[in-house]
């Protein structure tokens, strides 16, 4: 077990449902009303609130985007009251944007902290992932292996056939083939539309019958993704993926010089680190914001790495007239 660090303090475990919540709340109030933006927006605006609220010295490392691009919650905007711990925070207010919009399921408001340099301030890009839950002999996947060799090697770890493994990967154009391979050795394809952290974090809930998380999606979602497992237990593999000069930059910026590195789990999220996420639609994680006569209620998870504990929070919030 880790040593437990000495600037997460235990408080800030709770504190950190508490911003969930609020962007979940926030964001359930246009689910289902085909606007991104706004519901991205106002789960933004609740975040960055509750986050300003807290004494700490916060700094976004992932965020909605550089400063350019995002108004609040920008890579590099500081949070906190500024008299506390130093803490790099990763967090997307609304993962799901396209979900809460059309009132699909598994839309999260998700965040995760660590100390200062704990999380990887991994540019906006594409990244290459495979994730498995715990139990799994160490370096039983690999991206130098092909999708078929890896979900051989899940297969004989768990001491079952191929076709007996079922993969979660993101609904897209670009897994075509992915899908196609995984579909040829007999294994089962579990497709999303989105959400790709609830996606990863799936794989370590037996519940889901999901063995594997693989595909392409954004990199900041895997650092939020990594911190996760480095709760529950798990695999990650990320490599960083660029289509163009501009996104080279991009990382050069943020201090990757390794362009081909593949990453493992420690190294996007190290040390201790809190996880925090709660339900805006309903899912295979968590439930989602439920609204009746003067109440609202809410799901949230919230976990640690350094003592392997996770806590469900079902929490009941009153709404005034």
């Amino acid at each position: 077990m880790q040593t437990a660090s000495q600037v997460l303090d235990r408080v800030l475990v709770l504190e950190m449902v508490r911003v969930t919540e609020a962007a979940a709340i926030a964001a359930s109030t246009l689910v289902g009303r085909g606007d991104e933006k706004a519901a991205d927006a106002a789960a933004v605006e609740a975040m960055r609130e509750a986050l300003n609220g807290l004494d700490m010295d916060g700094t976004v490392v992932i965020g909605e985007g550089e400063r350019d691009e995002a108004p609040m919650l920008f890579i590099g905007e500081k949070v906190g009251t500024g008299q506390g711990p130093a803490i790099d925070i990763a967090l997307d207010p609304l993962e799901g944007t396209t979900i809460c919009a059309k009132a699909g399921p598994n839309s999260l408001a998700v965040l995760a902290i660590a100390e200062e340099g704990g999380l990887l301030n991994a540019p906006d890009v594409y990244m290459d992932k495979i994730a498995v839950g715990p139990g799994y002999p160490a370096g039983v996947i690999d991206l130098d292996k092909t999708p078929t060799q890896n979900v051989e090697a899940i297969a004989a770890a768990k001491g079952v056939r191929p076709r007996d493994i079922i993969a979660c990967v993101l609904d897209r154009p670009r897994h075509e083939g992915l899908i196609a391979e995984l579909r040829a050795i007999g294994c089962g394809v579990v497709l999303i539309g989105d959400g790709d952290v609830a996606g990863v974090i799936a794989t370590t809930d037996p519940d889901t019958t999901i063995d594997v998380y693989m595909g392409t999606g954004g990199a900041p979602e895997g650092v939020l993704a990594c911190a996760a497992l480095r709760c529950v237990g798990g695999q990650f593999k990320g490599r960083l993926l660029f289509r163009n000069d501009d996104e080279r930059a991009r990382a050069a910026k943020w201090g990757v010089t390794d362009l081909d590195k593949q990453y493992d789990l420690t190294e996007l999220a190290r040390g201790d680190c809190i996880f925090a996420a709660t339900g805006v639609t309903d899912g295979s994680l968590l439930a989602g914001v439920k609204r009746m006569r003067g109440k609202m209620t809410t799901e949230s998870v919230v976990m640690r790495a350094s003592s392997g504990t996770v806590r469900w929070v079902k929490g009941e919030h009153r709404i005034d007239a």
